[in-house]
């Protein structure tokens, strides 16, 4: 009993040193508390963000086709001056705007009769019915969908009495996959903004005379703008780095097909990190707008 006491007090001493320590020590009890999710990411995502930007400026030999670790330009003068990468780019950037522009258009309702005209049971039940295909697989849903498209799909099935077909064009297949798969990722952003607008806000607007298309254009809608924003920067990213939808719905090349294939079959990891710089360059201009516009002022 005295040796386990004895050996004891130790760790207790050391316990209220370590207490005492961070005692009145915010700023040391928050870095404490970050430094390993913020160590994570600076390891994780920016050391991998580092290394793809410096293989971007790396150079195959044209002979041993082996990688060069020198500093080179040459695989961004390809992106430029080859056409075929620049109507690659503008037509992941195309897509990626229709799916943003369309979830929007598809989400603000859901979301508005979620946070103010729903009841708390049925509001409940939205919730549960917009996260619910995020539990299934995404291999699972892209699949699903190319089935229903295909030539004897349900959609196909469902659409000839009436003397129609599911179009054949690989922008509308991928542009139509592509809104249902990320649509929950923009009602739930819209649907915790309007959260947030107080009922009395827009009983005002009713009392002042406001008519509904002027409440909604005058207080809804600026005050929504932010979380509409915030859910865009979803589906709009999620578009422009998917490679697998792409690959499965149609047979149109995509940034994310044309990164993969050059890691890959073409083993060309320089130009496919070059290739891959445009989304992130693209994401950060749309997150600067985006800031000039004032949308992150209210998040």
């Amino acid at each position: 009993m005295e040796a386990a006491g004895v050996s004891a007090e130790p760790r207790r001493s050391a316990g209220r040193r370590l207490a005492g320590l961070f005692h009145g020590r915010p700023r040391l009890q928050v870095g404490t508390l970050l430094a390993g999710p913020v160590g994570w990411l600076v390891v994780a995502y920016i050391g991998s963000l580092a290394v793809l930007f410096a293989a971007a400026f790396w150079h195959l030999n044209d002979f041993t086709s082996e990688i060069e670790r020198g500093f080179s330009l040459d695989n961004f003068r390809t992106l430029v001056e080859e056409d075929v990468y620049r109507s690659i780019a503008g037509r992941t950037i195309l897509v990626a705007a229709l799916v943003t522009i369309t979830d929007a258009l598809l989400a603000f309702p859901i979301a508005f009769y979620m946070a103010k005209l729903a009841s708390p049971r049925v509001k409940a039940m939205l919730v549960v019915a917009v996260l619910m295909p995020l539990w299934s697989s995404y291999l699972v849903k892209v699949y699903a969908w190319r089935t229903m498209l295909s030539e004897n799909g349900m959609l196909n099935w469902m659409l000839d009495p009436i003397g129609l077909s599911v179009p054949e064009g690989d922008i509308f297949r991928l542009w139509l996959v592509m809104s249902y798969l990320w649509l929950p990722f923009m009602v739930i952003p819209i649907y915790a903004g309007l959260e947030r607008i107080p009922d009395s806000l827009l009983a005002a607007s009713d009392d002042l005379g406001a008519r509904p298309g002027t409440t909604f254009r005058r207080v809804i809608l600026p005050l929504a703008f932010p979380a509409i924003v915030a859910g865009s920067i979803f589906t709009f990213s999620l578009t422009l780095g998917d490679f697998i939808a792409p690959t499965l719905v149609s047979s149109t090349q995509f940034i994310g097909n044309v990164v993969y294939a050059n890691v890959g079959v073409a083993n060309n990891l320089p130009l496919a990190a070059a290739f891959a710089t445009v989304p992130v360059l693209v994401m950060i201009l749309y997150l600067l707008a985006a800031r000039r516009l004032g949308a992150f002022e209210h998040l």
